[in-house]
């Protein structure tokens, strides 16, 4: 094993029975509790001071851990500010015999400083000594704002959501009350449940929380769930030793085979206690999902939510996954791993179909779920392991072929499409398949994107009502990659456009989200921006205004 990077702090455990739960596997509590102490000893290193838990977010769990396996806990600050620092946390796993490695974690957590009496403290900057430093650094800095800005975007995507609450909520059967799935439980605060600052240590209180959250999930649902990711742990207050915590657990929402428990957590001191007056001091929302006796996912049952205050829950489970959904790219750097295939004339007709058949799968596919609503426009998304797909539904009043005529020609695109600044047509394949070479503005300070893609497009046939566009990244040996750009590429997107009538129809645009895509829709996801619908209103302009001389 390669030794410690400057600034890094490690821990190895060897898994024991006491740390497992009734499958054998490592506990998710015990791993927060190493997952918390290794973050702290990391920012205390680069502060030289004293360092507390802010909070934890974006914890990603991979893989699961077995008793008689080694887990290896890497730490390491990102980025210092002013009395905060983002400390990120990689979690491995290791087989004793064979010494394979898993990457079983990722997380992300921010620590301020605690300095003695009265002194001011403020953080020297990060070394940073490879390009994934630098990478790294300047991710934390778009890390840190959504941070900061993760009340106002709740509350605005909860007024957004609240006026369209019909459509997010839907009667069905089987469904599950939300009370029946509450559940309480209390610790009383002892010394050993400290840290070294005297406060009950941040691990401790993470992973009774977790302890909880998990009895919760298990109501909805015959079988063992275990933890999947944590939306955030956020330490609104301290609590010592002799407090007692109460901790309380809901199941908010279900999302197919994921279901998000909240955990909000009160201490009471002995007068606080009984006059039944507690202090909120941690709130956290655990993402849960299970398998059946052959490893495949459970689908959860639906929640039914009954009083007000569960129906704000259920729509604040919807707003929180956006704005996960929002965070994801940007939660560590990846290298971006080419998936398109080559262009070969020889096999167009294979390659062609192959583009259309990608498509319509993409579009048949079950488990989508509305993310957005307004006025014409709907938005879905669909989460397949760590695959991002949106469905984005357009009404447009304007007959289909005229839609399909309009949109299958992608020289006409940067015309309502801000995210293509231009199209060219470099090969026309046949009547109906042409490859375009695209070029995009600059996003997050990159060097801009450009894209060689297949544009296949399909009229309907007697059993398929819909017209067709297809896209998907191919590579061609006369435009190879240049300095000036990124290469990017698109897995599979496209139009479906559907007719409602003689005069109007839907169109529905699909995009298999990749890793180099992902900064152009994240922050519309996200709810700190309305790109997708701001996109999706011009192009319903650009159909329903453009003359539709030579339209057939």
């Amino acid at each position: 094993m390669e030794p410690p990077a400057p600034g890094e702090v490690r821990m190895s455990q060897a898994i024991r029975p006491a740390h497992a739960n009734a499958r054998g596997e490592l506990n998710a509590g015990q791993l927060l509790k190493w997952i918390d102490a290794t973050a702290c000893l990391a920012a205390e290193k680069h502060a030289g001071v004293s360092c507390v838990t802010a909070s934890v977010d974006d914890i990603q769990f991979e893989e699961t851990a077995r008793v008689g396996q080694v887990i290896t806990i890497k730490a390491k600050v990102t980025r210092a500010f002013s009395t905060s620092m983002e400390i990120s946390i990689k979690v491995t796993v290791q087989d004793t015999f064979s010494r394979t490695e898993k990457l079983v974690s990722v997380a992300f957590s921010t620590f301020v400083v605690k300095p003695a009496g009265k002194e001011k403290i403020h953080l020297k900057p990060v070394t940073l000594q490879t390009k994934k430093d630098h990478m790294e650094h300047n991710l934390a800095s778009e890390r840190r704002k959504v941070r900061l800005q993760h009340e106002d975007t709740f509350r605005n995507l909860m007024k957004e959501h609240s006026k369209f609450g019909d459509l997010f909520y839907e009667e069905a059967e089987g469904m599950v009350s939300t009370g029946d799935t509450s559940v309480q439980s209390i610790e009383l605060v002892l010394p050993p449940h400290a840290n070294h600052h005297g406060n009950t240590f941040g691990g401790q209180i993470m992973a009774w929380m977790e302890a909880v959250a998990a009895i919760s999930a298990s109501r909805l649902y015959e079988a063992h769930p275990f933890l999947k990711s944590v939306d955030m742990f956020k330490f609104r207050g301290p609590s010592t030793v002799g407090d007692r915590l109460v901790f309380s657990a809901i199941v908010n929402n279900t999302f197919q085979t994921c279901v998000e428990v909240g955990v909000r957590v009160e201490a009471f001191d002995c007068r606080e206690w009984s006059e039944g007056r507690g202090r909120h001091i941690n709130s956290a929302f655990l993402i849960y999902k299970a398998v059946d006796d052959n490893q495949e996912p459970v689908t959860f049952p639906r929640i039914k939510p009954v009083s007000k205050d569960d129906f704000r829950r259920y729509r604040g489970a919807i707003a929180r996954k956006r704005i996960r959904l929002g965070r994801k790219y940007m939660i560590s750097y990846k290298e971006e791993v080419q998936l398109c295939e080559e262009w070969d004339i020889n096999n167009q007709v294979s390659l062609s179909d192959g583009n259309v058949t990608a498509l319509k799968n993409l579009a048949a596919k079950s488990g989508w779920e509305i993310t957005s609503t307004v006025e014409k426009i709907k938005i879905y998304t669909l989460e397949e392991h760590d695959t991002l797909s949106i469905w984005v539904e357009k009404h447009v009043e304007r007959p289909a072929h005229t839609a399909y005529h309009l949109l299958s020609d992608f020289t006409k695109r940067p015309q309502w499409d801000h995210h293509y600044v231009s199209c060219k047509i470099i090969d026309r394949v046949s009547e109906d398949d042409q490859i375009y070479h695209i070029t995009c503005p600059t996003v997050n300070e990159d060097k801009p994107k450009d894209l060689v893609v297949l544009v296949s497009r399909r009229r309907p046939l007697k059993d398929d009502n819909a017209f067709t566009v297809a896209v998907k990244s191919v590579i061609l040996p006369s435009v190879p990659p240049s300095p000036q750009y990124m290469r990017s590429e698109i897995i599979c997107a496209g139009f479906l456009i559907h007719a409602t009538d003689s005069n109007s129809c839907i169109v529905s645009y699909f995009n298999q989200i990749s890793d180099s895509i992902f900064p152009y829709f994240a922050g519309n996801l996200g709810g700190w921006s309305k790109s997708i619908e701001n996109t999706a209103a011009s192009c319903i302009q650009f159909i329903e205004t453009t003359p539709s001389d030579g339209v057939i």
